[in-house]
């Protein structure tokens, strides 16, 4: 997906120095580009039975729930601490610079229920590792993890070994 790359602006130095920010803006409102990435990511999980489509706030949810319209299935919501208004699910989890905690409705996937992971980027990985458990507290199966960018040389895949993953721009 080579010919996606140009439309991420790469924005040096933000959010702090030294880090370099792949923008999807730029991707997002080219309607020819937004649709090729989509389409694309949905078919990357053609043929696997998916119950729910499983999102990342925030900008997991843009990819997420155009994917869940696109193959048909319900979308699920994982959130921040706080966000959610009825009864949660929880996991707490380590960041370079301290801890984060994401909630999903308790009753958001049924036990034995398939489910994509969606997010916009993978770089460490431990947000998604994250949203795993989450998934598999509840009793889910997870069919597959997949993310617009994936950013190699942080090894993110590490944290996410014994599932199928799939990126569709990688640096």
């Amino acid at each position: 997906m080579a010919d996606l790359k140009k439309y991420i602006r790469n924005i040096p130095d933000f959010p702090k120095q030294g880090i370099l920010f792949r923008d999807i803006t730029t991707l997002l409102k080219n309607k020819t580009a937004f649709k090729k990435a989509i389409d694309s990511l949905a078919q990357s999980v053609k043929g696997k039975k998916i119950d729910y489509v499983v999102a990342v706030e925030s900008r997991g949810f843009i990819f997420g729930a155009a994917l869940a319209y696109k193959l048909g299935v319900g979308f699920v919501p994982v959130r921040k601490k706080g966000k959610l208004p009825a009864e949660t699910i929880s996991v707490t989890y380590d960041l370079e610079y301290g801890t984060d905690t994401l909630q999903m409705h308790k009753d958001a996937i049924g036990p034995n229920s398939k489910i994509l992971i969606v997010d916009d980027l993978l770089a460490t990985g431990g947000t998604v590792s994250a949203v795993c458990q989450l998934s598999k507290n509840i009793g889910s199966k997870i069919v597959g993890i997949i993310f617009l960018i994936e950013l190699c040389g942080l090894k993110g895949r590490d944290k996410l070994k014994g599932y199928p993953i799939y990126s569709l721009i990688q640096y």
